[in-house]
């Protein structure tokens, strides 16, 4: 079975692990998006304020482990269990772009 899978999801890098490498290798870094927004909803504006588990891979994980705290950054990607029996999710960044005070400036 095939299904639509994307995020996009804006705000500052509230924590962000040691870049590490799996047993295969893979550079790998975990970090927390910490989003704060208001949206429309049945006519009215609510406030969102939420922090969302992101991991990113090989490049990706090596560009955002350098970033500082606080930096602004758009992610694109998908959600998908942190474990094999686990129901809390995480966002695996597919593609980002830093905002204002970007490390690099660089899109990916």
């Amino acid at each position: 079975m095939t299904g639509s899978n994307r995020l996009t999801l804006s705000g500052t890098i509230a924590a962000l692990d040691a870049l590490r490498h799996t047993p295969a290798g893979i550079a790998l870094v975990e970090f927390v998006l910490a989003h704060d927004s208001q949206q429309a909803e049945a006519g009215a504006a609510r406030q969102v304020k939420l922090e969302m588990r992101c991991v990113a891979v090989e490049r990706d994980a090596r560009l955002i482990a350098a970033a500082p705290l606080g930096s602004l950054i758009e992610i694109e990607g998908f959600l998908a269990p942190k474990g094999k029996s686990s129901r809390q999710l995480v966002l695996h960044v597919a593609k980002y772009e830093f905002k204002q005070g970007a490390t690099d400036g660089n899109v990916r």
